[in-house]
């Protein structure tokens, strides 16, 4: 939506306080915040201005008496009333506009499911594939379905002006139409827990529609194009096993991946086995089944979202790791 108010800083690139304008609503927001911003300071001048003036003016002085005034002023009283209460009806309006047309989104959208967890993104397009960053084609109305498998999380493309909690239990949207190809980034704006400031990814805006297809295309033939052990790295990444499993042999959140495959781990319930694959698999399918020592219960399921082929990379991936 296209506001009356002055674009003076509103514009492709703007501003002062704000990242490069990368949606079509971006101006929108703009706008409204730096009219709000414009309005503010003018009467921010003009009341400390007088309040300065009168206290020069009227300063107390010896020998000077006080002078005998008007009790009220009808006109002056009216201005500063009427006035103010049009220009707070006017924020309201193309605030609340265009806040419905952020919220509204469009009847043909392509649609991205969204999963946030602690500490992740993974963002589903149609045809099944996963992935851990948002890929977007540019100039097309994008729609994310969004859901949370833990607490509340938030997802904000400061770029885009957007930004959407995102909450367990329930579906919320969030759409934005891209202008500018590139890369921008993506945070969780909602502290979520000890790694809330590392939740962050970014999205890909690719110039044509086609060059989306591409690569959406050869991203989700990964088991044809990388080898078990890369493919379970990019799962490992992805899927947010990075966040809780070091490579270095530091314990996390969750126990190191390296040197992990044969050996013994020792569970809360007193019993222990050895990390082959059957363990491994079933530590993904149901991670809250044996808790390893030392760890708390925290990681989520992937049941349903990862294939027996997925799973197998993943395997490979830990194995490599000596």
């Amino acid at each position: 939506m296209k506001l009356f108010i002055p674009n003076l800083l509103a514009n492709g690139e703007a501003g002062f306080w704000f990242p490069t304008q990368g949606s079509t609503v971006a101006e929108s927001v703009d706008s409204v915040y730096f009219f709000i911003l414009y309005i503010s300071t003018f009467f921010f001048v003009l009341i400390v201005g007088l309040m300065v003036l009168f206290m020069i003016k009227y300063r107390h002085r010896p020998g000077v008496e006080a002078e005998v005034t008007a009790t009220h002023n009808l006109t002056l009283e009216l201005s500063w009333s009427v006035i103010p209460t049009l220009l707070t009806v006017v924020m309201f309006w193309v605030g609340f506009t265009s806040y419905l047309d952020m919220r509204t989104p469009p009847a043909s959208s392509y649609e991205i499911d969204v999963v946030a967890k602690k500490w992740s993104w993974a963002f589903k397009y149609p045809n099944g594939w996963i992935e851990s960053e948002l890929h977007i084609p540019k100039g097309e109305n994008v729609t994310l379905t969004m859901a949370s498998d833990d607490v509340i999380h938030s997802l904000w493309i400061p770029a885009f002006r957007t930004k959407m909690d995102v909450v367990p239990g329930r579906y919320t949207q969030e759409w934005f139409n891209a202008t500018k190809a590139g890369t921008y980034p993506l945070m969780c704006a909602e502290y979520c827990g000890q790694k809330h400031s590392e939740m962050v990814t970014k999205v890909v805006v690719h110039e044509t529609r086609g060059d989306f297809d591409k690569w959406l295309q050869l991203a989700s033939d990964i088991h044809k194009n990388k080898t078990p052990v890369e493919a379970g790295a990019y799962f490992y990444k992805s899927r947010g096993c990075i966040q809780c499993h070091s490579l270095d042999g530091v314990p996390k959140n969750g126990p190191s991946f390296k040197d992990l495959f044969g050996k013994e781990r020792k569970f809360t319930d007193g019993t222990s086995t050895i990390a082959d694959a059957n363990y491994i698999r079933n530590s993904i399918l149901e991670p809250q089944s044996k808790i390893v020592d030392g760890f708390r219960p925290i990681m989520p399921t992937f049941k349903g979202q990862l294939t027996d082929q997925d799973i197998t990379a993943i395997i490979a991936f830990i194995k490599s790791q000596k």
